[in-house]
């Protein structure tokens, strides 16, 4: 994957450059090299034999972080967007929609958030009504990645009174559905992301997936196999920019010496990688506890996307500080770092709601225990 990473996917990315637009090309070779068919099952076109694993996931995210983070990106959108159909999907539900995202023909979307559920996932506002023979789903979306190129959308929406996640089902919106429509977004870094509006969006029944409210049961054990793997993401970015101003350190001449004979670069390059080998362990460590059949790992992923992507924040801006003002010259590998590593300390759940996610946790692990 090394080298799929430097020599496919990495000319791909810097041929296409920073455009918030889907990389075709790169898409293709995602699925060339084999890295969208360990996504599906061989039964539906891919290559994945046995249960999906969380740290096989992992390693791919990490290691395409640190030599392509734009090919990253694609891989993790389309892990996302396709595992509620592995896990919630009918047989024909599956057969449809999971072989042309093994081949890289189309990617999907998971659109749950929204203006106003962001961190409050739970309050959703998108609707779906059952009028007739088909599901009418009214409402908008709201920093959905692969929005609005995406070819299929995982859409969670209430479908009932009741408040908060008791009334919330899933189902799955083709791009070409009358009533849907999208508009980009622009982030920090270069990342296909957007909105999407539903106004009279007509769905077939067979379009749902899993029972009537079963949408956040998928939605929250989409994210508690994908968040560990954030941290496997964040510390892929990290390693990358540690590599940088290892690379950096050995060459910069100041004062007569390579700089990284100086005492304060030395402390700053032990911190980096002492604190990259304490995220690694611990999203690993998450992973592995999912594979072996733990039934919910949510406190130990909080743990590992909360202190891998506030690590990798550091790390970055450690090497940005050691390669000085290299560091700041806009397009420079170490610079789109740090443009890079600064949103996922925000996306599948924000810093400060992992740490809510973990306290919750030890407080009730804590009363139960007596």
């Amino acid at each position: 994957m090394a080298r799929a990473g430097t020599e496919v996917f990495r000319p791909l990315a810097e041929t296409w450059g920073e455009r918030d637009e889907l990389n075709w090309d790169l898409a293709r070779a995602l699925a060339e090299e084999g890295l969208f068919p360990r996504l599906v099952p061989s039964a539906y076109g891919g290559s994945l034999e046995g249960p999906f694993r969380s740290v096989t996931l992992c390693l791919i995210r990490e290691e395409l972080a640190r030599t392509c983070p734009p090919a990253e990106e694609l891989f993790a959108i389309q892990g996302l967007g396709s595992y509620p159909i592995l896990v919630a999907g009918t047989e024909a539900q599956k057969r449809r929609w999971l072989p042309p995202l093994a081949r890289g023909e189309t990617v999907p979307a998971f659109a749950l958030t929204e203006r106003e559920a962001g961190s409050d996932a739970a309050a959703l506002g998108t609707r779906a009504e059952l009028l007739g023979d088909h599901w009418v789903l009214t409402g908008s979306k709201r920093f959905i990645s692969n929005a609005p190129t995406a070819g299929l959308y995982v859409v969670f929406a209430r479908t009932g009174p009741e408040p908060g996640s008791k009334s919330l089902s899933a189902f799955v919106v083709p791009r070409d559905t009358p009533g849907l429509t999208g508009t980009p977004m622009h982030t920090l870094a270069p990342h296909v992301i957007g909105e999407l509006s539903f106004d009279g969006c007509r769905v077939p029944p067979d379009h749902r997936l899993g029972a009537v409210g079963d949408g956040w049961r998928i939605a929250m054990g989409t994210l508690d196999v994908f968040r560990a793997s954030v941290g496997a993401q964040a510390v892929g970015l990290g390693q990358a920019a540690l590599d940088l101003a290892l690379a950096h350190a050995r060459r910069r001449t100041q004062f007569g010496q390579v700089i990284a004979q100086f005492q304060a670069i030395q402390g700053k390059l032990a911190d980096m990688a002492t604190e990259l080998r304490a995220a690694r362990l611990l999203v690993y460590s998450a992973a592995r506890l999912r594979d072996r059949g733990q039934a919910r790992v949510t406190l130990e992923s909080a743990m590992a996307k909360l202190f891998a992507t506030e690590v990798a924040h550091r790390v970055v801006d450690h090497a940005v500080q050691i390669h000085g003002g290299e560091g700041v010259i806009r397009g420079s590998p170490v610079e789109r770092l740090y443009r890079e590593v600064r949103a996922p300390r925000i996306y599948e759940g924000t810093s400060e709601i992992q740490r809510l996610i973990i306290a919750r946790q030890l407080l009730r692990d804590a009363e139960d225990s007596g």
